[in-house]
């Protein structure tokens, strides 16, 4: 007789779970012009498009890993008032695929085409992927050990599995992390990056790149943030141009900040100029020159590297969105600390554990851990309900992660 496997559920008190407590904190966030950004927004794009044709065309999933992405070698022409790319950017795929549905052929290397060209086209400025992309396919269908063909090379229906199936079990042992809210560092650092690569920032400077990288740290209640921003060469025509611009991008930042955080924080911008060289791009981002860009070198599942955080270093982006727990529950934990947060209004951590071959709805461990002492029993009663209500619809994320898309960077 088989055992029936279930989670242990646990909620514990802790005063270290408030980050706001600590004297001192460190956040970084690279932006989504980021090399690193970019090759984790293109494995997800793959991913979903890959998910998408299978549902409509099979109405099932095939099974795929698209997390294994790079992004290198382009080059460019740059000085001022001149960015021109002489050299492609390249985007190599590696990982495992179905390229055929029986005697049908799934359009694997156009997808993967497609997903590139869309990512690299919101997050540069002047993209043609016809001259401006090349892209390399190492994905393959092999079997694994143990595994029949239905894994990578399935024939008939039944070698596909329904989003929702109770047959779908972990596929690895994965150990993920969530925290709510976020502290005020946080919001600052993840905030300034959206804000300069936000539409209304981007109408108002249309000469600023993408590639945009935000360092913070707070000491006690005083913030210090490095911003890193390139510009266009194209549209920057000397030295003394560029450092105007600067300035006045620069003041704009400061008074978002003020906006956001309600004081203005020692503010550097483009630190690297300060030997005279200018920051500029041909495209918006360091991969115009070659900068290489890898997934899971970037930002966490909440858009964030945050060192002194419960941090996981899965990489979930490009994972096949059915069965694989480092993606699933790095976006349970993520909402369940939210939610718990919400409904509390305490400082949040949740820890989710899960063994190989444990039903999606049954990891082998949650753990909860709120700010202060012991939680009320009826605040218990309610996380242990939150918890128990999200373990039971895992499916829903695959259904939005295929459907609508859930932002991981």
């Amino acid at each position: 007789m088989t055992a029936v496997h279930a989670s242990t559920i646990r909620v514990l008190p802790g005063s270290t779970a408030d980050i706001e407590e600590l004297p001192y904190e460190l956040v970084e966030r690279k932006g989504v012009g980021h090399p690193d950004t970019m090759c984790d927004a293109i494995a997800e794009r793959a991913s979903r498009r890959y998910s998408e044709y299978c549902l409509t065309e099979f109405g099932r999933v095939a099974h795929h890993w698209f997390d294994k992405v790079m992004i290198y070698g382009g080059e460019a022409d740059i000085d001022y008032g001149r960015g021109e790319m002489t050299k492609p950017y390249t985007v190599l795929f590696a990982g495992k695929g179905a390229y055929r549905f029986g005697d049908r052929e799934i359009p694997l290397r156009r997808i993967l085409f497609d997903a590139a060209a869309e990512v690299l086209a919101e997050v540069t400025t002047g993209f043609d992927p016809k001259r401006h992309l090349v892209v390399e396919c190492a994905v393959v269908d092999h079997q694994g050990a143990g595994r029949g063909h239905s894994r990578y090379q399935p024939k008939v229906l039944d070698d596909l599995i329904e989003i929702g199936d109770p047959r779908l079990v972990s596929n690895d042992c994965n150990l993920l992390h969530g925290y709510a809210p976020l502290s005020r560092l946080e919001r600052l650092v993840l905030g300034v990056e959206q804000h300069i690569n936000g539409p209304e920032f981007k109408r108002v400077n249309p000469d600023t790149g993408w590639d945009v990288k935000v360092f913070g740290s707070r000491s006690e209640d005083r913030f210090k943030l490095i911003v890193n921003m390139p510009f266009l060469a194209s549209r920057i025509y000397s030295l003394e141009q560029y450092f105007e611009r600067k300035r006045e991008c620069e003041q704009q930042i400061a008074a978002f900040c003020q906006q956001l955080l309600g004081a203005r924080p020692e503010l550097l911008v483009n630190p690297t100029d300060r030997n005279g060289k200018p920051y500029l791009t041909a495209l918006g981002s360091v991969a115009d020159t070659g900068d290489v860009g890898v997934v899971g070198r970037g930002n966490r599942i909440n858009g964030l590297i945050t060192p002194m955080r419960s941090m996981s270093i899965e990489a979930p982006a490009g994972k096949n969105p059915l069965d694989h727990t480092g993606k699933l529950y790095g976006v349970l934990a993520r909402d369940l600390a939210a939610e718990i947060s919400r409904e509390t209004g305490l400082a949040v951590e949740t820890h989710v554990f899960t063994s190989k071959e444990a039903p999606l709805g049954a990891p082998d461990e949650v753990i909860v851990r709120v700010a202060g002492g012991e939680p009320a029993p009826e605040t218990q009663e309610r996380i242990h309900e939150i918890v128990a209500r999200s373990l039971a619809d895992v499916s829903g994320i695959t259904k939005e992660l295929v459907s609508t898309g859930i932002v991981m960077w």
